[in-house]
């Protein structure tokens, strides 16, 4: 993967993405508290038993079954409205005890360490990622043996966990425990059971982007044009009515693709990813309290996982930001490219480049719109 890219992750995600997909094998074995302080025992159990979750965010699956939500869910009310699907901690435990392996869904979402890495994987990779944790007792299978439509990356982070894992060469048995991660490439058929003590593992799951979609997206304008007319009267007795006529509109259609903007194209999709991820602003309420305050001393830090990308648009400067994008004057450019380059700094680092009150009001704005935080 080029520099650049890697010179926005951190930590975690750096360790995951160089030393797993990039290597391009199969297995890798690393320093185990890498990853294993993502998500711990004692995690999953303040989720369980001492929040609010509800499904979809958690399913319970036993002997290749999932279990209905009735079987560990109750309602309740808030503010005098119901709410469904809350997650009685009694019933899920009884189940997990009875053999069940709990998973933990969409963990990106609510599960700030695992947020934290899923943004600068997909920030990193330019493909939408997620992820789910499964807890197993021991000698329990969740599930049996299936594939999945995405490329997926499993590290475990507490127990073993022996896996079943199907090849053009056969089934191989793999065994993971905290230090080892494993790729497992799209459709490979896989199952995995808990060994002597409990399993925890979390899956981060590749929704690839691909050329079949990037060519649906660039072409939707050009097909999008082609009148939609009826075709003619009696084709199904001679077809020769309609030969003719497709050849030409085929023919102007492959002249049109031949004059399409590829650049043009690409900044689109660009465009497109780092304007659609979700918004990730932990800590975004101390920063709004102190915004005011800011000075040219104010220590500042670039938010993980989240991009800075510039694209001129005449003497204006688009700015993505991964959840959005804002609109600035071109001439700010050397500052935010200056800016974009560091990890942390303070206003007066672009002393050079703004006077005090430009600087201050690029930083505090940067602040509010999520791409950098205050140093507390």
């Amino acid at each position: 993967m080029p520099a650049p890219a890697l010179d926005l992750l951190s930590g975690d995600a750096q360790t995951f993405v160089s030393k797993v997909w990039a290597s391009h094998v199969h297995l890798h074995r690393a320093d185990p508290g890498d990853l294993t302080g993502l998500l711990s025992l004692d995690d999953v159990d303040t989720l369980l038993t001492s929040s609010a979750i509800r499904t979809p965010s958690i399913r319970i699956a036993q002997d290749g079954a999932v279990l209905p939500e009735s079987s560990y869910t109750r309602g309740a009310t808030l503010a005098g409205k119901p709410l469904s699907g809350l997650v009685d901690s009694r019933k899920a435990l009884a189940l997990f005890a009875g053999g069940a392996t709990i998973v933990l869904q969409g963990l990106h979402r609510y599960w700030p360490p695992i947020t934290r890495l899923i943004a600068e994987l997909e920030v990193e990779l330019g493909h939408p990622c997620q992820a789910n944790a499964y807890l197993t007792p021991p000698g329990a299978q969740g599930f049996a043996v299936h594939s999945d439509s995405h490329d997926v990356f499993v590290f475990q982070t507490a127990g073993s966990k022996q896996w079943e894992v199907h090849g053009t060469e056969g089934a191989e048995d793999i065994l993971l425990e905290p230090g080892v991660s494993m790729y497992l490439p799209t459709g490979t058929p896989h199952a995995a059971r808990a060994q002597d003590t409990v399993s925890l593992h979390v899956t981060v799951g590749i929704n690839q982007l691909t050329w079949r979609g990037l060519l649906e997206r660039t072409l939707a304008g050009v097909v999008a044009s082609v009148p939609d007319e009826h075709l003619p009267a009696g084709y199904l007795e001679d077809p020769s009515a309609l030969t003719d006529e497709l050849g030409r509109r085929l023919g102007a259609l492959a002249a049109h693709i031949g004059q399409i903007d590829t650049s043009a194209a690409v900044e689109a999709e660009v465009r497109r990813f780092l304007t659609s991820r979700s918004p990730r602003l932990a800590g975004g309420l101390h920063d709004v309290l102190t915004l005011e305050s800011i000075d040219d001393q104010t220590r500042l830090r670039r938010r993980p996982g989240h991009p800075c990308v510039l694209i001129a648009r005449g003497d204006r400067l688009d700015v993505l930001l991964g959840d959005r994008s804002i609109d600035v004057p071109g001439w700010l450019r050397p500052a935010l490219e200056d800016l974009r380059a560091r990890t942390e700094l303070v206003p007066g680092d672009l002393a050079g480049l703004l006077d005090p009150q430009s600087r201050l009001v690029l930083c505090r704005r940067l602040v509010r719109e999520g791409l950098l935080e205050v140093v507390r």
